[in-house]
């Protein structure tokens, strides 16, 4: 071999080390500080949500929108509300979309918790209205009663549903 060829393969066996090491660093550094959190409930985001809401009651009947399956009883739950963790007190509307949970910026509640995974767990609307829960293979488990979740269960009105630290329960 050249003296050429082993002085290229050298710089290129130093530069993937390089981009290993650089790599690792950045992994190791967002493990000890986390994602950046931001804030979802900004005043533009909070208007167009009242808007919304008075464009909705101003509808005829006929154009209002339907829960999921279209029926939606006495005792259904309208919100979601943490009440234990970092972000207690926050609470999300149920408007019949899903709802996800984890650490990834463009989940619905952005968890800042170490026992959280990136894409957690998520909550949705089945067709008869009722609101199930589902973990999606996260590392530390979702819990709901004290019973960690295997399947996609219903949650019952005031059930508390623990992601980590952070505990979240339907309610009217």
């Amino acid at each position: 071999m050249s003296e050429l060829t082993l002085t290229v393969m050298r710089l290129g066996f130093l530069a993937v080390l390089w981009l290993f090491v650089i790599v690792a660093v950045q992994v190791i550094r967002s493990d000890l500080f986390g994602t950046r959190v931001t804030q979802r409930g900004s005043r533009r985001e909070a208007g167009r949500q009242q808007q919304q809401a008075a464009a909705a009651r101003q509808a005829p009947p006929q154009q209002r929108q339907q829960p999921a399956g279209g029926r939606r009883g006495r005792n259904a739950p309208t919100k979601l509300v943490v009440t234990e963790g970092t972000l207690t007190g926050t609470t999300v509307a149920l408007q019949g979309q899903t709802i996800t949970l984890g650490r990834a910026h463009d989940s619905t509640i952005v968890l800042d918790d170490d026992y959280a995974s990136s894409r957690h767990a998520r909550i949705y609307p089945d067709r008869d209205g009722q609101w199930i829960v589902e973990d999606l293979g996260s590392t530390n488990g979702t819990y709901l009663d004290r019973s960690r979740l295997t399947t996609p269960t219903p949650i019952a009105l005031g059930a508390p549903i623990r992601i980590g630290k952070t505990v979240i329960e339907l309610r009217k």
